[in-house]
């Protein structure tokens, strides 16, 4: 059995794409949990520098529990899609009500984590999973739909 290895630089780029896709969609993932866990938890520094955010303050609290349920399907790649999409929304959110309104850039009104999880979460939910994901794992346990019986007429 002989290796097939890519000729061109090119050619190397798309083989490796499925399992950069997948990489990236579990650091994202992680990252983006590792948030949520902090906020509500007070894990990892905990929020803004130490403590939790309080239970159902809006819109702190329900941003970090989308964060961390949404970093932690994304991470596992199940749901990712639907979840990555509301992700990114989220991030959109918050950059356009916290952080715009104090300057007009990311550099300058501390926004660029919001602008960066924003678009590479609609990355993640426009390419997919990538191969290695639960979503992969559940789609090839799903039996095959039977095709729908055909009315039957009568002559």
């Amino acid at each position: 059995m002989s290796a097939h290895f890519p000729a061109t630089s090119r050619q190397a780029a798309e083989a490796a794409r499925p399992y950069v896709l997948t990489a990236f969609r579990i650091v994202v993932g992680l990252l983006f949990a590792c948030h949520g866990a902090a906020s509500l938890f007070g894990v990892l520094g905990g929020a803004k520098g130490g403590g939790t955010i309080p239970f159902g303050e809006w819109p702190g609290w329900w941003a970090a529990l989308i964060q961390l349920v949404g970093g932690a399907l994304v991470l596992l790649g199940a749901g990712t899609r639907s979840a990555a999409l509301l992700c990114s929304g989220s991030m959109a959110y918050a950059y356009f009500t916290v952080h715009q309104e104090h300057a007009l850039l990311p550099l300058q009104n501390g926004g660029e984590p919001s602008v960066l999880f924003c678009w590479a979460f609609l990355a993640i939910a426009v390419l997919g999973s990538g191969p290695y994901a639960l979503d992969r794992l559940f789609a090839a346990r799903r039996p095959e739909t039977e095709p729908a019986p055909q009315p039957t007429t009568v002559a």
